[in-house]
This record gives structure tokens, C-alpha cells and sequence, in this order.
């Protein structure tokens, strides 16, 4: 016989959060079932009214607080609790470090059978914050619309696609919001329309806005259903009557009743086709199509962790295998005696190898297709690596690509993941392949988001033994 649910769409339940959901909600128990509450935090007694039930769980809304989490703050957004940019502004930063901490622990615990306080203690490191945790994107992809007869750009409210007009965004460039403001003021003076999803109507669907961080070059790329752009003079004139360093104004169409944003034909307005910025030493010409990471501070640090790991010493054949637009590889090819980068998007190939010719770096090549397909075809050349990177899509490795990898026993792996749950999965993976997990370090790309980057050091059991463990014997012997 089937357990009845406790719990009844519409009505009010009192509730104690125990725990944190990896979306940043509150979760607690009735007759233990889970109820997910969106804004509430651990440690709470609560109020809630039950929006949905599952046979499995139920969300509930936030009615009343009895008792407050210390860790609560008063979110700096006007819009925090309709918009759909940010999930946990409502929570102190270093609660948010601390949270984002034990997310990582909990699923390599739960999927990945991996014991973080055993033997090696410490494994997952403390979460590398933000001195400011705001303001930190680069680049913002807004859609347009109307919402009551009123033009509106933001974000869309969570779970739908009704649009929060922002007013300011404390996670985006203080530029953006300057940028917005305009381009809605040209719309309404000169009465062009806007897209309307529903019936793929309209002409103006989306605003994107890029921004160097050293070089503090903007681009501004309006997204429309048709080629023709009416009072489009007039517009680049607001925009560089009113902004600094716009240096690219470009119409990007996209024709399709589609939920991707950009459409493949650009043409530029007025500038250049692209922005130039630096992640390191490295310099990038970024377009509008361009896959460039969001939080260059962070971003910086992050790759710096993937090349202290990778402990390179110049003699080494690196795999970089999801190499996107070469940004990692670059870094490695500092150390690296070669590097190949591997990923399927020709687009991003293309980008990769201009973006080499533009660093001037003669020891990586990047190679178009499947990694599970190119890395077997490198290895019957008889190129082996020492080490390999991935940094798969959110979905994780292809599990036939991490087997691959492992019959060529690299000494060491380092993964990057934006997943915590895929990693967990595939770390599993690996350490059934005779990979140790050494030490990891979750990385905070996106405060004020649930989101959380990391890098996971692995080394092959066998070298790891003989050599790691061996000369730290041997050392402490010399010591002696």
C-alpha cells in the first residue's frame, strides 16, 4: 500500500529547514517528505504554502519567517524575489562560500562514493571567493518584450518566460544597465516593435552587451527577427553620445522560432567587429558569436589552478580535451612542451587558432571532432600524453572518452567541472580506473547564483605511489 502524501496544494504547514537544495532552497521535512522553499535557509522555522506536490517532494511558498538565520541578509536587488538572474542573494557571501562548499562534498559523497575526510583530509578545499561579489559579469544576454502594453528587458522570472524589467542589476557591469536604459528609451520614442514569443512576432528580441575587463572595450549586439533595423542611425548615436569606450554596435538575426538567442548572420553598425580582452597575458579579439567565460576574475584564477595542478615542466605532452576556444590550452602551452586541444565545434577551432596566431604560441593544435574519437587516433601516432585536462559541458565526460584516456595512463588528470553531480559520477569513473582523487578546489564563478566551478587533481594510482609518495618519503628521510 502506497504512503499517502502529507502535504495538500494551497494549504499553510509550519516547517524546520534542515538543509540547503543545490538550487539554493531551503528544505525540511513533513512526516518526512521533502518540501523544497525557495528563499528560505537553514536553521529556519518557517511558514509555507504548498504551490506543488510530486510523489516524491512538494515546493512550498515562503509565507513567514518565525526565527531568522543569522546568515540572512537583505538582498541589495529591488526585483530579487520576481527575477530569475540570481538564487541566493538573500544569504551573507560567506555562508554562500560555506554552502557551495558542501554541496560540492555532499554529491562526491553521495554519487561518488568518495570519502572527503579520510585518509586525505581536506580534500575539497575552501570555496575561492570574491573580494566583491558583484558586478562581475562581462557579458549579459537580456531578452525584450512587453509586459502590459510596456516595454520590458531582464531576466526571466523563474520557470517561465515572462520577462522582470530591471532598473539595475547588481550582478552585471554598472555599464549594462546604462546601455539598457537607452536602447529602451529608443524604442519607445521611435515605436519599434518588439518580439512577441508566443506568436514569433515583432522585430527587436534581445539585447547582448560584452565588456572588456582590462581593456573596459564594449560591445553592444541588438538581436532581431529581421534584417531590416528601422532608425538604427539614431541609436548608434545614443549609444555613443551617452557611453564610454563602445567600441562595436552590431545587429545580430536570428529568424527561427527558437529558444537560442543568437541567429548565425551578424553584420556590424558601426566599429569593429569585435572587442579585445586578456585573461593573464593572453590576449583575445571576442565577437559576437565567441565562447568567452563570463567572470574574467574568477576565470583567471580558475585557470591558474588548472596549471598548478598540471605541475608542468616543460617535457610534457598535454591532452586538453573539450578545449572550447583554446583559452585553457594557452595557459598550458606557458609550461607545456606540446598541447593538443581537442573539441567538436569548428567555430570555436577556428577561434582557438586565431586566437594562437594572436599570442604567438607555436607549441599547441587544436584538432576539430570527438574527443573519444580524436584522442584513440593521437595514440595510434604513437602521442601519448603525460597529462590530460577536460573541461566537459555540464553533462560530464563521455564515459567511452574517460576510459580512453585511462588505457594511456597519464600520471595525472585534471578535471574542471561546472557540475558537481556529473563530476561526482565520473570521478567515480576514474578511480575504477586506478585514478586517485588528490585534492579539490571548487571555485566561485557566480556569486550570488547557486552555481559552482571546480578543479579536481588526479593522479594515476600506480605513479602516484611510486613517485609522489616516494619522494615525499624520501624527503622527509633527507630531513631526517
Amino acid at each position: 500500500m502506497k504512503k499517502k502524501v502529507p502535504v495538500e496544494k494551497g494549504k499553510c504547514y509550519n516547517l524546520y529547514i534542515t538543509s540547503m537544495g543545490y538550487k539554493g532552497e531551503g528544505v525540511g521535512k513533513i512526516d518526512d517528505f521533502t518540501v523544497f522553499v525557495k528563499n528560505a535557509i537553514v536553521g529556519e522555522k518557517v511558514k509555507v504554502k504548498i504551490t506543488k506536490v510530486n510523489k516524491r517532494y512538494a515546493f512550498g511558498e515562503l509565507l513567514k519567517i518565525e526565527n531568522y538565520s543569522p546568515y540572512r541578509v537583505k538582498p541589495k536587488c529591488q526585483t530579487y524575489n520576481n527575477c530569475g538572474g540570481c538564487n541566493i542573494q538573500h544569504i551573507n557571501y560567506n555562508a554562500q562560500l560555506n554552502l557551495k562548499k558542501k554541496r560540492v562534498e555532499e554529491v562526491l559523497t553521495r554519487i561518488g562514493n568518495i570519502d572527503v575526510s579520510g585518509n586525505e583530509k581536506n580534500i575539497v578545499k575552501d570555496v575561492i571567493g570574491m573580494k566583491n561579489p558583484y558586478n562581475y559579469r562581462n557579458k549579459i544576454q537580456l531578452p525584450i518584450g512587453k509586459n502590459n502594453n510596456k516595454v520590458s528587458i531582464g531576466f526571466y522570472k523563474e520557470g517561465t518566460h515572462d520577462i522582470v524589467d530591471l532598473k539595475k542589476c547588481y550582478i552585471q557591469d554598472e555599464d549594462a544597465d546604462k546601455i539598457i536604459n537607452i536602447v529602451k528609451k529608443w524604442i519607445i520614442e521611435f515605436n519599434i516593435n518588439v518580439y512577441n514569443e508566443v506568436e514569433d512576432s515583432g522585430l527587436i528580441r534581445h539585447i547582448m552587451i560584452r565588456k572588456g575587463f582590462k581593456t573596459k572595450e564594449i560591445m553592444v549586439v541588438i538581436v532581431t527577427r529581421e534584417n531590416n533595423l528601422p532608425y538604427k542611425k539614431e541609436l548608434i548615436n545614443l549609444l555613443r553620445d551617452n557611453v564610454d569606450d563602445i567600441k562595436s554596435i552590431i545587429q545580430n538575426v536570428n529568424n527561427k522560432n527558437t529558444n537560442v538567442i543568437l541567429g548565425e548572420k551578424c553584420e556590424t553598425l558601426w566599429g569593429e567587429d569585435f572587442i579585445v580582452d586578456y585573461i593573464g597575458n593572453f590576449k583575445f579579439n571576442i565577437s559576437p558569436l565567441s565562447f568567452f567565460q563570463v567572470n574574467p576574475i574568477q576565470t583567471e584564477v580558475l585557470y591558474n589552478k588548472v596549471l598548478e595542478y598540471a605541475n608542468l615542466t616543460g617535457n610534457e605532452i598535454v591532452f586538453d580535451a573539450y578545449c572550447g576556444t583554446g583559452t585553457i590550452s594557452l595557459f598550458l602551452s606557458q609550461k607545456a612542451k606540446k598541447v593538443y586541444g581537442v573539441e567538436i565545434i569548428p567555430q570555436a577551432i577556428e577561434n582557438a587558432n586565431i586566437n594562437s596566431k594572436e599570442n604567438n604560441v607555436n607549441n599547441v593544435e587544436f584538432i576539430v571532432g570527438k574527443s573519444e574519437e580524436i584522442i584513440p587516433q593521437l595514440i595510434k601516432k604513437g602521442i601519448k600524453a603525460n597529462v590530460v585536462v577536460v573541461d566537459p559541458p555540464r553533462k560530464g565526460c563521455e564515459s567511452n572518452l574517460l576510459e580512453t584516456i585511462s588505457s594511456m595512463n597519464p600520471k595525472k588528470i585534471v578535471y574542471v567541472s561546472c557540475d558537481p553531480a556529473t563530476l561526482a559520477r565520473d570521478l567515480n569513473i576514474l578511480s575504477n580506473f586506478e585514478y586517485i582523487v588528490k585534492e579539490i578546489q571548487p571555485v566561485d564563478m557566480f556569486p550570488q547564483t547557486s552555481h559552482v566551478e571546480t578543479c579536481v587533481l588526479l593522479y594515476n594510482k600506480e605513479y602516484y605511489e611510486k613517485e609522489v609518495k616516494g619522494k615525499v618519503k624520501a624527503e622527509v628521510v633527507t630531513e631526517v
